[in-house]
């Protein structure tokens, strides 16, 4: 039980950091919009990569604890 305990946690983390990032910097430059008629796309490229950095440093920390 104290893996699953501590993936919970961490999937809490991950939770709370994805929704700092996108509550705090919503759209951010660099991401793709294209907008037309009655068709819309969005893909936060930026976004993605600051997650995946944030994720990236949160990990390594979690695994010096090991």
């Amino acid at each position: 039980m104290g893996n699953m305990g501590k993936m919970f946690i961490v999937l809490g983390i991950i939770f709370i950091t994805i929704g700092l990032v996108w509550s705090l910097f919503g759209k951010l430059p660099g991401d793709i919009t294209i907008k037309k008629d009655n068709f819309s796309f969005h893909f936060p490229i930026m976004t993605s990569i600051v997650v995946s950095i944030i994720l990236s440093f949160i990990m390594f920390i979690l695994g010096k604890f090991r």
